[in-house]
């Protein structure tokens, strides 16, 4: 499997608007718009550094949202680490073969259009990894 890139840094933050603002002052970031994903229970924002990945802030959208469970139990902080992948259904046959396994079965819709999996922590020194295959007109434009 190969890896395109080192795409984000996934922090779960009870408060998003608050922690998007806070971020980008800091380290004067730009960011993008809040996403809402509902099907993911989640609401996610990017903070973007001049070199490096991106940061994703996370914030739970409804009850049932794993990352409100993450909050309950974690707290505030590093939730996942993001790989882009050119394939991501070919990623996922090579890592079952090594005997990795992963939280869902298929591929699930992601911010921007991608198409997400996340390959499950007990395998990873307890690391919660995302698998990311960004669509075809969302590289385009990276890289003009």
């Amino acid at each position: 499997m190969t890896i395109k890139k080192f795409d984000h840094i996934g922090i779960a933050v009870e408060e998003l608007e608050l922690s998007l603002k806070k971020w980008a002052k800091v380290f004067n970031f730009n960011f993008s718009e809040i996403e809402i994903l509902p099907s993911r229970g989640v609401r996610v924002a990017y903070l973007f550094p001049e070199e490096g990945p991106a940061i994703e802030l996370i914030s739970p959208f409804g009850e049932d949202s794993p990352v409100r469970k993450f909050l309950a139990n974690r707290g505030e902080g590093i939730h996942h680490l993001c790989f882009q992948v050119k394939d991501l259904k070919k990623a996922m046959v090579e890592l079952k073969e090594q005997g990795l396994s992963f939280l869902t079965d298929c591929p699930l819709p992601g911010a921007g259009g991608s198409q997400i999996v996340f390959v499950h922590p007990k395998v990873l020194n307890g690391v919660l990894i995302e698998l990311k295959e960004k669509k075809e007109e969302e590289e385009k434009g990276e890289e003009t």
